[in-house]
């Protein structure tokens, strides 16, 4: 069995695989003070909580955009399953041409989505990731990352909203069924969810004027995506798993079965 780990910003995904299936998902609350220790316990529960034995692990392989906790989950895992876990950093094998300025500086949770959509679908392939950050991603036919586009997150948006006006309130997020809302937190859940998705699309439409031609996957990955993608024109198609199919493909790559 592997355990696939991806640290993000604002949850950490953990995924188990038995060969080609997935065994379970859970997300745990990143927090930057936790220790080893603390997190030890958590995936020690977890595991407990799947019925899954900690010994039956034969690696790990984790993706962090958060370096002050990178050692600290690194260190928890090791200590629970016993084993080093193989840490998404320059040098790991992905099969993956990353065609950006600096290859060094593209995050570990785009290689590994990217890894992901071109194992998965047909290329070339835009990958859009909807978590603290709103990603879209172009990996072409031959199989190279090309770039990215970088925009403020769904909750982030909200948190902006509220906190830099006066009279507009902290809401939670919710999908609007209309796109004018009749009141306060319904116009502010239409502007942020239609308005991204409206982003989303005229992102993807300028990736294809400046590629030269047609792509032929759209797929969908992060906590908000399911959510915002069905109200895109282009035909999106949902991987909520897709980052840790990524990081099974990479630790394959790097670790003999």
């Amino acid at each position: 069995m592997l355990l696939t780990i991806d640290v993000g910003n604002t949850n950490i995904t953990l995924g188990a695989y038995l060969d080609d299936e997935l065994q379970f998902v859970s997300l745990l609350a990143t927090d930057r003070a936790r220790t080893r220790d603390q997190y030890a316990i958590e995936l020690y529960d977890i595991f407990r909580l799947h019925k899954i034995n900690p010994n039956a692990f034969e690696g790990a392989v984790i993706s962090s955009v958060v370096p002050e906790l990178s050692a600290e989950i690194s260190r928890a895992v090791a200590f629970i399953i016993n084993k080093n876990p193989l840490m998404l950093a320059p040098g790991v094998k992905t099969g993956l041409n990353i065609m950006t300025d600096n290859p060094a500086q593209v995050g570990a949770d785009l290689i590994a989505g990217a890894v992901g959509a071109m194992n998965l679908y047909p290329l070339p392939c835009i990958v859009v990731d909807l978590g603290t950050a709103t990603k879209v991603s172009i990996i072409d036919k031959n199989g190279s990352f090309l770039g990215c586009t970088i925009a403020p997150g769904v909750a982030v948006s909200l948190e902006a909203l509220s906190s830099r006006t006066s009279q507009l309130p902290r809401i939670s997020y919710d999908s609007p069924t209309h796109s004018i809302g009749k009141n306060t937190v319904e116009s502010m859940q239409a502007g942020v969810v239609f308005g991204t998705a409206a982003m989303i699309d005229g992102i993807c439409d300028k990736i294809e004027q400046e590629l030269g031609q047609k792509v032929k996957t759209f797929v969908a990955t992060g906590g908000l995506s399911k959510d915002i993608v069905r109200n895109c024109r282009h035909e999106m198609i949902y991987n909520g798993e897709l980052l840790l199919y990524g990081l099974k493909i990479i630790y394959y790559r790097n670790i003999k079965k």
